[in-house]
C-alpha cells in the first residue's frame, strides 16, 4: 500500500489541498477533503512532466 502525503503545493490552512501517493510506475492524486470520491492516477513519466512544468512556472 502506498503512503499518501499532502502535496507541498497545497495551502496549509485547509483550503485547496491534495494528497499524492507515488510509486516507481505511477502517482495517485486525491482531494484531501473528499477522499471517499476516489483518485486520479497518472503514469510516472506524465507525473514527472507535470511537476517539472509546475516548478518552472514557480520561478
Amino acid at each position: 500500500m502506498r503512503d499518501w502525503h499532502t502535496s507541498s503545493y497545497s495551502q496549509g490552512h485547509g483550503g485547496n489541498c491534495v494528497e499524492v501517493a507515488e510509486s516507481p510506475h505511477s502517482a495517485k492524486v486525491r482531494d484531501t477533503q473528499h477522499r471517499d470520491l476516489g483518485h486520479l492516477e497518472f503514469p510516472a513519466a506524465e507525473w514527472q512532466a507535470f511537476l517539472l512544468t509546475v516548478r518552472k512556472e514557480q520561478m
